[in-house]
């Protein structure tokens, strides 16, 4: 790939051509928003605005992608609400609140805002599309079945993503059972030389509400490291 092209633009093409897999369980279902218009044209205007250069980021990933957050705007931990409070960025989403998007702009709010924390960063995960079972948000790892079916895309995706201009020094894990995962890929492939790991957004909104500014704390002190 030409050295002209920047980060926006490695990304920009990589998730825009996201294909859903096929033979995969019946019962689960795969969201691709990057064939919806409205997420291709929000998608767009983001890049432009937090990635157009060719900077390095460190890349924070998690699971997969919410179905009411990247899941529908195509852009990890950032619901339509984020979208527009946050990034500065209309669109015509049902404005519906996702746990994970709510701690993060909480948390990039505390770090310094969307332009200084995207300049060094970079949201994604480690499996690019929203995965769903019985209405409800599912992991990739929740079976290992699913896990093993997917584990070649998750290798390309990590692959794809160094690509874009991701660090591979460091990545920075959200979820504990995710570093698993994570961590099983890194050892077969040597992608970074070090993992580190917070709890996951949601489990933290979910169930350790109360203690948000030790978990906020936990996070500026690993970003800011």
């Amino acid at each position: 790939m030409a050295s002209s092209k920047t980060f926006r633009d490695r990304a920009l093409k990589y998730f825009l051509n996201l294909q859903i897999p096929e033979n995969l369980p019946k019962n689960i279902k795969v969201m691709n928003p990057y064939l919806n218009d409205e997420t291709k044209k929000v998608m767009t205007k983001f890049y432009n605005k937090f990635f157009n250069d060719d900077r390095k980021r460190t890349l924070a990933v998690g699971i997969n992608p919410g179905r009411f957050g990247g899941g529908i705007t195509g852009i990890s931990f950032t619901d339509p609400v984020a979208l527009n409070n946050f990034c500065g960025i209309e669109n015509r989403f049902d404005k519906k609140k996702e746990l994970s998007s709510e701690f993060i702009y909480i948390f990039i709010s505390e770090y310094g805002g969307t332009d200084k924390f995207y300049s060094k960063y970079f949201l994604s995960a480690l499996y690019p599309l929203a995965l769903i079972k019985d209405n409800k948000n599912y992991n990739f790892y929740d079976e290992k079945k699913l896990f093993k079916m997917l584990k070649p895309a998750i290798t390309d995706s990590i692959k794809s993503h160094i690509g874009f201009g991701c660090r591979q020094d460091i990545v920075i894990c959200l979820g504990r059972k995710n570093y698993l995962f994570l961590n099983e890929i890194n050892k077969e492939n040597r992608f970074f030389k070090e993992i580190m790991v917070l709890d996951h957004p949601r489990y933290i909104m979910q169930y350790k509400r109360k203690m948000l500014h030790h978990y906020l704390n936990e996070y500026l002190n690993v970003f800011r490291s």
